[in-house]
């Protein structure tokens, strides 16, 4: 297939440091490329994924600046270069980029949905169902959709071999994520010094709301055996994970997947985790870490996680989260999209 990603202009693929949703489409991009397809990934100019690229913005815009019409200008553009590569489908990561693909009937385009259907985003999913397939990244997410057709559901995969085994000898746990309310940052700061164990904070913290929450609700608590070790790369993201006992992931929101918790298996670390969103789709209870309610029941799973078999953690993503299925699945989705658009037009 000549397939043709559009990525947001945010941030760039793969991210130099977070960036879930930018991490997924560089190795899907990737994936797809090593099976033998015509790929491009439209993105921004500084993306450095090994993979044929075309952008028109030179820079990443970064998260949270910029506004609806720097994302129109890299759509238009990205539709522009999906036309005169003659693809045969878009697939569409952006939000405004599905409406404006109303304009090429001919041309069949499928999105994923990285946030929640609830809210504004039920209304535009809503909206645009008709016309182009949704792709959900988990059961959880796709079962609040309620009257939003879904695709498929196809969870997140990674290349395994970009995160080495740790040892978990380190001695601490490990939190990643962002500087916001529903990552549960004060939560894992109150239950490792329940659990006696220290815990190593790596989070995004550059807008101002990140700044402000980190201002008034985390500082306080940090010292003594909790750190904060700021925004990592990828080499020191994988070195914090796989040194860890565990990542202590205690979402307090219905997250739609939870990228960090697969990276953290694919070092071998087990997770410990709330039962919200995905984390039940992707931790096994008792053998890949634990899923508890309460902050007691999770402090007594941190000092159990070492216990753990760490194999059986990268087998769990061998088996059900690498980089080939995820490939796979999307490739399945392609094909019934090419297909529908071709009845339509036969029609």
């Amino acid at each position: 297939m000549r397939i043709v990603l559009i990525a947001p202009p945010w941030v760039s693929v793969p991210p130099a440091a977070y960036g879930g949703t930018e991490g997924v489409l560089d190795t899907l991009a990737r994936g797809l490329a090593r099976a033998g397809h015509d790929l491009l990934l439209f993105t921004t100019g500084d993306s450095t994924c090994a993979v044929p690229c075309a952008s028109v913005l030179s820079r990443a815009i970064g998260v949270g600046q910029g506004g609806s019409a720097t994302e129109l200008r890299h759509v238009i553009h990205g539709y522009r270069a999906a036309i005169d590569a003659g693809a045969d489908i878009v697939h569409d990561h952006t939000l405004v980029g599905p409406v404006y693909a109303d304009r090429f009937s001919h041309l069949p385009v499928v999105t994923t949905n990285h946030g929640p259907f609830q809210g504004e985003l039920g209304d535009y999913y809503r909206a645009i169902a008709g016309r182009t397939p949704i792709i959900a990244i988990s059961h959880h997410q796709a079962s609040t959709a309620i009257d939003i057709p879904v695709a498929a559901v196809i969870h997140h995969g990674v290349d395994p071999d970009l995160f080495p085994a740790g040892t978990g000898r380190g001695g601490y746990a490990a939190f990643l994520g962002r500087m916001s309310p529903e990552k549960g940052i004060p939560a894992a700061i109150r239950v490792s010094r329940r659990a006696g164990i220290p815990l190593r904070i790596a989070a995004k913290m550059s807008e101002p709301a990140e700044l402000l929450y980190f201002k008034r609700c985390v500082k306080a608590d940090l010292g003594g055996e909790i750190e904060f070790v700021g925004e990592l790369g990828a080499a020191d993201k994988a070195n914090l994970l796989g040194n860890a006992v565990c990542l202590l992931n205690p979402i307090d929101w219905p997250e739609p997947f939870g990228m960090v918790m697969v990276e953290a298996l694919a070092c071998g670390t087990p997770v410990v985790a709330t039962p919200m969103g995905a984390a039940p789709e992707i931790i096994e209870h008792g053998v890949t870490g634990f899923v508890c309610s309460d902050e007691g029941s999770l402090a007594s799973a941190v000092a159990e996680a070492g216990h753990l078999d760490r194999n059986e953690c990268r087998r769990a993503v061998a088996q059900r989260f690498n980089a080939d299925r995820m490939v796979a699945d999307h490739l399945s989705v392609y094909e019934k999209v090419i297909a529908r658009s071709a009845r339509l037009a036969a029609a």
